[in-house]
C-alpha cells in the first residue's frame, strides 16, 4: 500500500484557525420524521473531527447525500437534518452552510471559532461533483487551506470532492480512512497464511471480478449462497428449481479449472419447496435434490466443513451470506458459521475482515457485528477492493505525497 500523509502530518504543522475541508460520508438513513436511523458512519468520523478540533482547525464538512436526479437544491436530499445528530455525538455546536462552494461556504467556515465545525450541503447539488469538473473542484478548494479525506466509502468515485479537490490542496487522509486502509492490507494485500474468503450472495455475475481476483490469491475460496448453485450446476449436478444463472455456467466452470487455489462448495444443503416461512424442509447431499425443491442453505456437514477452514486459517475475508438468511430457517448456516469465525477472533486466533452487500445484515442477526476484528460500511469501494481495483480517491491522496 503506498504511504499516504496522514492527520497528523497536518495538525503537527497546522497553524489554530485553519480551514480544514473534511470529506466525510454523511449518506445515513433517516427516519420518516427526518431524523438520523443508523448513525454508524457519523461514529466512525467522531476520532478525525476531535483531532482536529483539539488543533484548533476551522472545519467544513464536505458529503454527499442520496442521488439528485438534477442538478440545484432538493429538500428531501439535504444535509440539514444530519447537523443536530452530528452535533449530538460530537457533544459540540455544529453550524450548517446552504451550499459546499462558493461564498456560502467560505463564509461559514470563515465565522466559525477554533475547533469549530460546519456541514456543508450536499456536493451533489452540483452537476460539476460526479463529473469531477475541475471548475468546481476549484470552487470547493476555495473554501479551505487543507483537504482530509476520510470516506473511504466513495473511495471508488472519481468525483471532484473525492479526487479533483486533491489537486487544489494539500491533501491528507483522515484516522477512519487509514484504519480501513489497514485492515484491508492486512486481509489481503499482506495477510498472514492461510488466507480463506468466503464469497455468498446470489448472483456470479455481480462478482465476476471478486471470484476471479480472490481465487488468485487465497488459499481456501468458500462459496454459499445462490451462486454456489451455478457453481453445482456447472458440473452438470441437479440442482432441482433453485435459482442460478444458466448465463454464468461457463465463467463458473472456468474459475473452477483455472483457480490454483481450494474451492469450497457445499456438499450437503437444506432444501423446501419454496423460499417462505414454515416450510417443511430437508437436508440431502447436494447431488441428490429432487427436481420439485429449492436449495435455501448449506447443510450442517458443509457449515462444519467450513469452520474446519476457519480453523486452520489465519486470516478471513467474508463477503455475503451462505444462504437466505432473511427467512428462518435458512440462515442457519450463515449464523453458524458467523458464530465460529467471531469466536476464533475472539480467542485471538483470526484475523476476519468483513464487508459489501447484506454482509453486514447478515452478520448483525447472527450477532457477531462486534467481534469481527474489522467490518467495513464501505459498500461499493469494499467490493471493487475485493476486485483488486485501484480506488481513485485513494490513489489522489497517494499522488500528493
Amino acid at each position: 500500500m503506498p504511504t499516504l500523509r496522514n492527520l497528523h502530518d497536518l495538525t503537527d504543522n497546522m497553524e489554530k484557525g485553519a480551514r480544514v475541508l473534511v470529506r466525510a460520508d454523511l449518506n445515513v438513513p433517516l427516519d420518516e420524521a427526518g431524523a438520523v436511523r443508523d448513525a454508524t458512519r457519523l461514529a466512525r468520523l467522531l476520532p478525525t473531527l476531535n483531532v482536529l478540533m483539539q488543533a484548533g482547525a476551522r472545519i467544513g464538512i464536505l458529503s454527499h447525500f442520496g442521488r439528485p436526479k438534477k442538478e440545484g437544491y432538493d429538500a428531501a436530499l439535504s444535509l440539514k437534518p444530519v447537523v443536530s445528530a452530528l452535533a449530538g455525538l460530537l457533544n459540540a455546536p455544529v453550524a450548517f452552510a446552504d451550499d459546499c462552494a462558493g461564498e456560502a461556504a467560505q463564509d461559514a467556515i470563515e465565522a466559525l471559532p477554533e475547533g469549530g465545525v460546519c456541514v456543508l450541503e450536499n456536493t451533489r447539488f452540483h452537476e460539476g461533483e460526479v463529473e469531477n469538473d475541475v471548475a468546481f473542484s476549484q470552487a470547493l478548494a476555495q473554501s479551505g487551506d487543507a483537504y482530509v479525506n476520510d470516506a473511504f466509502s466513495v473511495a471508488h468515485r472519481a468525483h471532484a470532492s473525492t479526487e479533483g479537490i486533491t489537486h487544489h490542496l494539500p491533501a491528507y487522509c483522515g484516522l477512519a480512512m487509514q484504519a480501513e486502509l489497514d485492515a484491508l492490507a492486512q486481509a489481503l494485500t499482506n495477510p498472514k497464511r492461510p488466507l480463506v474468503a468466503l464469497v455468498g450472495g446470489a448472483k456470479i455475475s455481480s462478482k465476476i471480478s471478486i471470484l476471479e481476483n480472490l481465487s488468485q490469491r487465497v488459499d481456501v475460496l468458500i462459496i454459499g449462497g445462490a451462486m454456489a448453485n451455478t457453481f453445482l450446476a456447472a458440473q452438470n449436478i441437479g440442482i432441482g428449481k433453485s435459482f442460478h444463472e444458466s448465463d454464468m455456467l461457463d465463467v463458473a466452470r472456468r474459475i473452477l479449472k483455472t483457480a490454483p487455489c481450494e474451492i469450497l462448495l457445499p456438499h450437503d444443503v437444506v432444501v423446501a419447496a419454496a423460499l417462505a416461512v414454515g416450510q417443511k424442509t430437508r437436508t440431502l447431499p447436494s447431488s441428490q435434490v429432487p427436481n420439485d425443491a429449492m436449495i435455501l442453505d448449506a447443510g450442517a456437514e458443509s457449515t462444519a466443513a467450513i469452520c474446519a477452514r476457519f480453523d486452520t486459517a489465519a486470516t478471513l475475508i467474508w463477503n455475503g451470506p451462505l444462504g437466505a438468511f432473511e427467512t428462518a430457517p435458512f440462515d442457519a448456516a450463515t449464523n453458524a458459521a458467523a458464530q465460529h469465525a467471531a469466536a476464533r477472533c475472539k480467542m485471538g486466533a483470526l484475523t476476519a475482515v468483513a464487508g459489501g452487500g447484506d454482509t453486514i445484515a447478515a452478520l448483525a442477526q447472527a450477532g457477531v457485528v462486534d467481534d469481527f476484528s474489522y467490518i467495513s460500511t464501505a459498500g461499493g469501494a469494499f467490493l471493487e477492493w475485493l476486485e483488486g481495483k485501484t480506488l481513485p480517491a485513494v490513489a489522489a491522496l497517494s499522488e500528493k505525497i
